[in-house]
């Protein structure tokens, strides 16, 4: 009875997505998040180095 538990609620996302979601309109969603999550973790890494290159060569604008 416990293993049927743990899987009830995975179950009942793939039922609901089933009856509620057509196969496009799933996949159309899956790809939006995708799209959206590879944008922002490029903005992201891109600021990234953009900091480390300003702290690797003293961009702080401190002379000393």
């Amino acid at each position: 009875m416990k293993t049927l538990l743990r899987f009830f609620p995975l179950a009942s996302v793939a039922l609901f997505m089933t009856f509620f979601l057509t196969s496009c309109a799933a996949i159309g969603d899956i790809f939006k998040t995708g799209v959206w999550t590879g944008v922002i973790m490029v903005v992201v890494g891109i600021g990234v180095v953009i900091w480390l290159v300003s702290k690797l060569f003293g961009g702080g604008g401190r002379n000393v």
